[in-house]
């Protein structure tokens, strides 16, 4: 493999690879460089995980390509074998080259915003909410090409595997980040922006048995904390920030941080992008009007 000094000298500049100013071929052709030199290490320092390392990286072609080689590798089990799910999402990326964006957007964010690491590696190979994310997208794929029972079956599997539960209709942006993504549920009407963060056990769900469209809608650049549960078919605004284990019932304005039960405003968002900053401590002020009603 070829050496490569971000991943002899990884800085927190190195880790966001979508902010170093090159063109889009030039940086993907970066990460995926980056990527095999960390598998190198990962071989190096637990032998055990050769085998994974070959057949997810090393016979991969593209950085894209180890993500569906792992992804169909996790999903695989009695009812399909890994080469059928392999091909299928090998089909689903040379038919919509925006998956392709997509993944390495999500590869950025996970970098960008998880402080517990600094190897492209870690989400490739063991992060849930990545894999649960990628799968997502090949369900989506399924189903807007009339696959319905195959994009349901994908949704049932990663509820298995991964613990979320995403309806296949969802539209998703670019660049989410699912931290820790255990517990998550989002409805069919629901909708993900660009570049939103969403922690565990989160649900983007409806109020009742109605039909048509019922789910929140997610702008761009939301921070969603642990536990939060957004109900109806309300809009989440632009860059706005949900605290951890607030009942949300009502539209969220742009920019703005709601918490409570039921949620009601307390504050702005307190940064530009609470999506990429993470922060889920609320300002004294806004701690002291956090309100449950029981």
């Amino acid at each position: 493999m070829r050496s490569n000094p971000l991943a002899s000298n990884p800085s927190r500049a190195d880790r966001v690879l979508r902010l170093v100013p090159q063109p889009e071929a030039e940086r993907r052709d970066l990460a995926w460089q980056r990527l095999r030199a960390e598998a190198q290490t990962v071989v190096d320092g637990s032998p055990e995980l050769a085998t994974l390392v070959l057949r997810t990286i090393v016979n991969a072609h593209s950085l894209e390509d180890a993500v569906a080689r792992r992804v169909a590798g996790r999903l695989a089990g009695a009812d399909l074998a890994q080469d059928v799910l392999y091909d299928a999402f090998s089909r689903a990326m040379d038919d919509d080259s925006t998956i392709v964006t997509a993944i390495h957007a999500d590869l950025a964010a996970a970098i960008d915003r998880d402080p517990a690491t600094d190897r492209l590696v870690e989400p490739v190979l063991f992060f849930k909410g990545f894999h649960a994310i990628q799968t997502h997208r090949f369900a989506h794929w399924m189903l807007t090409k009339g696959r319905r029972d195959f994009a349901l079956y994908l949704q049932s599997r990663s509820s298995e595997i991964f613990q979320t539960d995403i309806n296949p209709a969802v539209p998703m942006g670019h660049g989410i980040f699912l931290d820790h993504a255990t517990g998550l549920v989002v409805g069919e009407t629901a909708v993900i922006g660009n570049n939103v963060s969403i922690l565990q056990g989160v649900t983007l769900g409806g109020t009742g048995k109605e039909s048509g469209d019922r789910h929140p809608k997610v702008r761009n650049g939301v921070l969603i904390g642990a536990g939060a549960k957004i109900l109806g078919n309300i809009e989440i605004g632009h860059c706005a920030r949900v605290a951890a284990g607030s009942v949300v019932l009502q539209a969220v304005p742009p920019n703005t941080t709601v918490a409570g039960v039921p949620a009601k405003a307390v504050g702005t968002a307190g940064c530009a992008e609470p999506a990429r900053s993470m922060d889920q401590i609320l300002s004294r002020e806004a701690a002291e009007s956090f309100v449950y009603v029981i």
